[in-house]
């Protein structure tokens, strides 16, 4: 059955502000100027069959015109609907234009809203299709203006033909597939701006106001692009004195794990500033983790020291987590006592974790760390650095006099070299020094 299809003329990248403005050709518009240009121009969309829906109150008044092709010759299938409730129903995800007629009565209820309620309308019925805005021959104001509300283009009533049309569909179709393209990359850039500004607000500021112990700190996800991964670390320093320090890992690497290592680091603050140490601390975070973990099968290491206030000892406390290092004057560095390692939390009900008296000494450097550190490979075969690799490799830094955030740095570059790449676990190492 032929289809009735409006005559008209087209502002197309000129007035709706997607290309620069041209001076008009002799004996025709814009549009037709267009159409005069190497078909080479048109937008390629992989020969896709487009869809147009009309929106017109009277299309019986307009010329038929029986079929539309594109520049490459593909047909353009045309609907026809006479009013909103009919253009709703044909709305179907294969349309990709709607040629909508601006004369249309507004909806009922949006009488008030102005002459292009009824575009406005569509705007937010089909919010990802390209819309053109058909008008009066001559009234140019108000097509402008529906470019300005959202149409991708305006069409004049009695200045067109079916070719100039066709193009006209194709070109509107690709200006949306572009602006909509934009817009995901804007969106996209912003969301990951405000992650970022999230991960960096969830990273640790430590506590240590009126220490004289000096506090470094290295981080590094195993996440690509991001800033927080499964390992956690804190630092406070409590009213009586004492310096507690914590370090850990949640097994998994993706933004889950980040945000429940994060409220693990929260519960262990918390918890530490109210007085709890040790065993009944660990208990208590492993409660913490069994409620937020999203997987039975969910666990996270642990490692917490708590120093004396006058520096030379401390408690130590691990929860299937690796020895911290210690490292003193005139000695080497080496790992402190592991050998009443308890288990990761979230794994045992009701398990134990004994508390270590070590002894530190008038001077010396304890470096916390997680896996990521000594997981890596070393050279092109299976071998990994391992704890004892990692001691030489420090012990080595040391030596060359290297300390704080230059040693860690040191110790993570490292690691990354014997890797030959990026790690793919997390990575949290932090230092603590006491001078004499």
């Amino acid at each position: 059955m032929p289809v009735p299809i409006p005559r008209q003329r087209a502002i197309p990248a000129v007035e709706s502000g997607q290309a620069p403005a041209a001076a008009p050709a002799q004996g025709g518009g814009p549009l037709k100027e267009e159409a005069n240009r190497t078909e080479a121009a048109t937008p390629n969309t992989g020969g896709t069959t487009l869809t147009l829906l009309l929106i017109e109150d009277d299309p019986a008044g307009s010329p038929v015109l029986p079929e539309l092709q594109d520049a490459s010759g593909t047909s353009i299938r045309v609907r026809t609907a006479r009013n909103l409730t009919e253009a709703e129903r044909l709305l179907t995800d294969d349309v990709h234009c709607i040629l909508l007629d601006l004369a249309l009565p507004a909806p009922s209820g949006k009488e008030t809203e102005g002459e292009l309620a009824v575009l406005k309308h569509v705007l937010e019925l089909a919010p990802r299709h390209a819309v053109l805005a058909l008008t009066a021959s001559g009234d140019a104001e108000r097509g402008t203006e529906a470019v300005r509300v959202g149409a991708q283009d305006y069409l004049f009533r009695d200045e067109l033909d079916g070719r100039l049309l066709s193009r006209a569909i194709r070109y509107a179709v690709e200006r949306k597939r572009s602006l909509t393209t934009e817009r995901k990359l804007a969106e996209g850039r912003l969301r990951a701006q405000e992650n970022r500004r999230l991960e960096r607000g969830l990273l640790p500021t430590p506590l240590l106001d009126g220490s004289s112990l000096r506090f470094a700190a290295r981080y590094r996800p195993g996440r690509s692009r991001a800033l927080l991964g499964g390992d956690f670390y804190d630092t406070v320093r409590t009213p009586d004195g004492t310096v507690h320090a914590m370090i850990g890992d949640v097994c998994g690497h993706g933004p889950d794990e980040a945000a429940l290592g994060v409220e693990l680091r929260i519960a262990w603050r918390a918890l530490t500033l109210a007085g709890l140490c040790g065993d009944e601390l660990l208990s208590t975070l492993q409660e913490v983790l069994e409620h937020e973990r999203s997987d039975e099968e969910i666990f996270a290491t642990l490692c917490t020291v708590d120093i004396a206030p006058d520096g030379r000892r401390a408690g130590l406390c691990l929860a299937g987590h690796p020895a911290p290092l210690v490292a003193r004057p005139g000695r080497p560095a080496e790992l402190l006592p592991y050998e009443n390692n308890g288990p990761a939390l979230g794994l045992l009900k009701g398990a134990r974790w004994p508390r270590m008296q070590v002894e530190l000494g008038a001077e010396w450097s304890l470096m916390l760390y997680t896996d990521g550190l000594i997981e890596g490979r070393v050279g092109s075969g299976g071998e990994r650095l391992g704890q004892d690799g990692m001691v030489e490799m420090v012990r080595r830094q040391l030596a060359s006099g290297l300390t704080g955030e230059a040693l860690l740095r040191a110790a993570v570059n490292e690691v990354r070299q014997l890797n030959g790449g990026e790690l793919t676990d997390d990575v949290a190492v932090v230092l603590l020094d006491r001078g004499v």
